[in-house]
């Protein structure tokens, strides 16, 4: 019997006067986060919280978003992460679908008004949530009428609380996945799932307690935030440092403000760290306290992580996982080389294989398969959809819709996600590949390929290539020199050259956006 809580309590007791969040001037020590954590526990069970009961949150990387998770953890409630960018409907889709009791949502801003949309989706929800309003100063009236605030709702209530423990199998948070087919579905993941991911990323990072400084930008809500910087690095007593919305230049001043050792990120923030080295930034003292450079949520191309060793001196380790598998399934072998293009070997209590359609197991080295993952890290199943369930899991083993091949030596290499393979002409093209190639064109800074329809092939190779700054590379010449790169079916034949590509508010490439 414990609760994912215990990274915050155990720190609080052993670092209490350790800074555990920062943001801006704003500094709050272990001690404070669990004090303010242990009043919205006491909150969640005056309104009738009981164990088991699903409670949402909607909150960029601000101090308050720790705080109200692990409150609700505290109060035995599961955490339900929505992603800031949700709109009224898509609120009201996520509260009825988890049968959320109670609602925690940022007021926002103009730009981004997360108060709205969140008070327009518990007006639309059949359950009708208690809606509890964050607002940037705690201080400050509620904006919306009738609406209580989260300063309001915690004054007076007492910093002390008894967790209650849960069986570790029961549920810690529902994480939306991203729907990218039918609607999105609600991965439960249990105190142990969680607990047991974090602590083999620390085991991973060669993590020591009360020593790392973490620069975390990476969304909260999203998995590899919350797990790999905030679950591991709370664990650790470590000092996790706020970046509400990833700006490089904002980043870099931060690694060289406050001494930052560990950084994660996705592909396109390391590119844009890269960018943001200019004459003025103090390389010398970001490279000496850095530590532990880390890349998931797709794979990293091989030019970025030898520029980042070379400017840097950083050597980027490489992890991969989804929602469903807490996250982190692989990771780079501390122990050996880093292998520029993998994604690495199985996590400590993982184990992975390659299957086929049929869930056939797919043998050989090289040969291609999309990957399989059973382990301490695999979801329960996703929230009140058995079917889904048994889609994609069978004899505790979870298929992940990626491809990918495997060495003689056991480590893996992304291919792509079997939704985005290219059949051109018959032949199967991985934009993954293709994209690697065209990167280490001199003129190429980052590049996204996709599949359009073609009248006799099918589907035709079409790549979206950001330009290094006064570079003059035509798309003729970018073609016929990948068609020198590349076998016949490979290389693309359209070129368009944009000046930013569509992300997620994770930093991933919206490719179906470069699709329509």
């Amino acid at each position: 019997m414990y609760n994912l809580s215990i990274v915050l309590e155990d720190s609080a007791r052993t670092f209490p006067d350790r800074d555990a969040l920062v943001l801006g001037d704003v500094r709050l020590t272990y001690t404070q986060v669990d004090a303010m954590a242990n009043q919205v526990a006491n909150l969640l069970v005056e309104l009738g919280i009981e164990p088991g009961d699903k409670v949402a949150l909607t909150c960029p990387n601000l101090p308050y978003f720790p705080v109200v998770y692990f409150g609700i953890l505290k109060a035995g409630g599961v955490v339900v992460p929505m992603n800031v960018l949700n709109k009224g409907r898509e609120v009201a889709y996520y509260l009825d679908d988890s049968g959320a009791k109670v609602y925690f949502c940022f007021e926002g801003t103009p730009e981004l008004p997360m108060g709205q949309e969140g008070y327009a989706g518990v007006q639309h929800a059949e359950g009708s949530p208690e809606l509890i309003l964050i607002t940037a100063d705690p201080a400050a009236p509620s904006p919306i009428d009738g609406v209580r605030t989260l300063g309001q709702a915690l004054a007076g209530r007492s910093p002390v609380f008894e967790a209650r423990l849960a069986s570790e199998g029961d549920t810690a948070v529902i994480l939306y996945t991203s729907g990218t087919t039918g609607h999105p579905k609600g991965a439960e993941l249990s105190h142990s799932n969680l607990l047991l991911n974090a602590l083999t990323c620390n085991r991973l990072f060669g993590s020591k307690p009360g020593t790392d400084v973490h620069l975390l930008t990476l969304p909260l809500f999203h998995s590899f935030g919350s797990t790999v910087q905030m679950n591991a690095g709370f664990s650790m007593g470590a000092t996790l440092v706020l970046l509400p919305r990833f700006d490089a230049q904002a980043a870099i001043a931060l690694l060289q403000k406050e001494d930052v050792t560990f950084f994660a990120g996705v592909p396109t923030m390391w590119w844009g760290l890269l960018g943001a080295l200019t004459p003025e930034v103090d390389v010398e003292r970001i490279a000496r306290n850095l530590r532990v450079g880390v890349s998931g949520g797709a794979s990293l191309p091989v030019e970025i992580i030898k520029d980042v060793k070379a400017r840097l001196g950083v050597t980027i380790l490489e992890g991969y996982g989804l929602s469903e598998t807490s996250p982190v399934a692989t990771f780079s072998d501390p122990d050996r080389e880093p292998r520029p293009g993998s994604i690495g070997i199985p996590i400590w209590g993982a184990e992975l294989k390659l299957i086929d359609d049929d869930w056939n197991t797919v043998e050989g080295a090289d040969a291609i398969g999309e990957i399989a993952i059973r382990g301490h890290l695999i979801m329960k199943g996703y929230l009140n959809r058995p079917e889904a369930t048994a889609e994609v899991m069978r004899d505790g083993w979870f298929r992940t819709g990626d491809l990918a091949r495997r060495d003689a030596d056991g480590f893996y290499y992304i291919v792509d996600r079997s939704k985005d393979m290219i059949i051109r002409g018959g032949y199967n093209v991985y934009p993954r590949e293709i994209e690697e190639v065209l990167m280490a064109h001199p003129d190429v800074s980052l590049a996204a390929v996709v599949g359009v329809p073609h009248e006799s092939h099918g589907e035709e190779v079409k790549a979206f290539v950001i330009r290094n700054e006064g570079a003059t590379v035509t798309e003729d010449e970018l073609v016929a020199w990948g068609k020198e790169q590349m076998a016949s079916y490979k290389y693309p034949r359209i070129v368009q050259f944009v000046d930013s590509l569509p992300m997620t508010a994770t930093g991933k490439i919206l490719k179906r956006e470069l699709i329509d």
